[in-house]
């Protein structure tokens, strides 16, 4: 029997030859035939495509019947051309998408200047299952953390549709039956949100040659899950559309001191390092994944990890301390190979959390403890952000600061975001 190590360094070695393949380079051409230089601007890492709820357990549909998505993503970076991925990744058949557009959102799924957006000179589409696709580049100003509306048709009958499964932004879509209204500016017959990000996987932007792209990667604290109950499901709709998730925080802390990076959102609820979570909503492990969500982004310079309390955490496939670090070991080899900085992430307090605590890992505060000494005297890594320390209790370091919380325990509340971004070394990205 192949050890588990071995089968995780072959699936990782498996994405890796996937994504070449399916993933274009950071040069392409526009229609004008000048070279673009693509940088990463926004990301949703696809989580699955039968989860029939989103984090705030409303309703995602799972066959879509001649109907339209209008997807509302917030990029980090801002220009004047960009482009789209589209995801079929977890679809069970080919998807055929027979319009899509891109504008600037006005006001819920209302949009203006509307752009049509093609691909390969076309306006239809389809994706085979398990593929993405890349468009053409698309002019269409915008500033960074301005509000883009996406609409996607979607003719005849088909699904399930891949997707985003929590993220933690408004979006809509119009009943089935009501053909293509991605040129629609008012938006009135989108009359279904959604805070799951369905088909749309990546915004690239066209930049320069000194911008360039970090990824934070993680689980549920990266993707900025802020929960409503003690158990942490599900999650709380406050935080949506607030953009207050810390690689949102530490976009703006770059963007004020002048140094051109974009923060792509690399995190997936419940995902775990080492242990794959398909096909439900955990989504693919970070190790299966690293290579496609984050080597593979366009003008990537450096990953920023933050992810391990759910691999010590959700039974029952729970991992030691050293079987974690052996995952952190193969992450920061494959960086390592890509040319790619790494920083280690420490994780997060949670020994009085119902989640990754009490109840389901009551060993986790040992097993994190182990983890976190590791990570700060270790040298394989580019540098490290001590995130325990930032949110911790002072007078009890084995629980997050009241002030920082969740009503869960386990993840951060706004402002214990806001402290996360804070406690990154600026000078270490630049």
């Amino acid at each position: 029997m192949l050890s588990r190590r071995r089968v995780l360094q072959g699936a990782a070695v498996l994405a890796a030859v996937t994504a070449a393949a399916q993933w274009p380079g950071d040069a392409a051409k526009a229609a004008s035939g000048t070279p673009v230089r693509w940088v990463g601007g926004w990301t949703a890492s696809p989580t699955d495509a039968v989860t029939p709820v989103d984090a705030a357990g409303l309703p995602v549909p799972l066959t879509l019947a001649d109907q339209s998505l209008r997807m509302v993503v917030t990029p980090h970076l801002g220009g004047s051309v960009l482009r789209l991925r589209l995801t079929n990744r977890f679809g069970s058949s080919a998807m055929t998408f027979g319009r899509v557009t891109a504008g600037l959102q006005t006001d819920g799924p209302a949009a203006a200047r509307i752009t049509p957006v093609t691909f390969g000179g076309k306006a239809r589409v389809t994706i085979p299952a398990g593929q993405d696709a890349v468009s053409d580049p698309v002019s269409l100003t915008f500033a960074a953390f301005t509000p883009l509306s996406v609409s996607l048709y979607l003719p005849g009958l088909q699904g399930p549709p891949t997707k985003h499964w929590a993220a933690a932004a408004t979006s809509f879509y119009a009943p089935p039956g009501t053909g293509d209204l991605t040129g629609s500016a008012g938006g009135s017959l989108y009359g279904s949100r959604t805070e799951a990000c369905l088909c749309l996987a990546g915004v690239d932007v066209a930049a320069g040659p000194d911008t360039g792209a970090i990824v934070a990667f993680g689980d549920s604290i990266t993707d900025g899950w802020v929960a409503a109950t003690p158990v942490s499901f599900p999650d709380s709709t406050v935080p949506d559309d607030k953009n207050g998730r810390y690689p949102d925080d530490l976009q703006r802390r770059l963007i004020a001191a002048g140094i051109p990076l974009s923060v792509l959102n690399a995190g997936i609820s419940a995902n775990r390092l080492l242990t794959d979570g398909e096909p439900a909503m955990l989504g693919p492990s970070g190790l299966s994944r690293f290579q496609r969500d984050a080597l593979a982004v366009p003008g990537i310079r450096g990953v920023l990890l933050q992810e391990g309390i759910n691999d010590l955490g959700i039974p029952p496939a729970t991992t030691t301390p050293d079987e974690l670090i052996a995952g952190y070991e193969q992450v920061i080899g494959q960086a390592r190979a890509a040319g790619v900085k790494l920083w280690l992430g420490t994780l997060l307090p949670a020994a009085d959390a119902v989640m990754d605590g009490t109840v389901t890992a009551p060993h986790s505060e040992e097993y994190r403890q182990r983890v976190n000494t590791w990570i700060r005297g270790q040298r394989a890594a580019d540098g490290i952000v001590d995130f325990d320390a930032a949110v911790r209790d002072p007078s009890d370091p084995h629980v997050l600061d009241a002030r920082y919380s969740s009503v869960d325990r386990l993840h951060p509340n706004l402002a214990g975001y806001q402290a996360m971004a804070a406690a990154i070394d600026l000078d270490m990205l630049r």
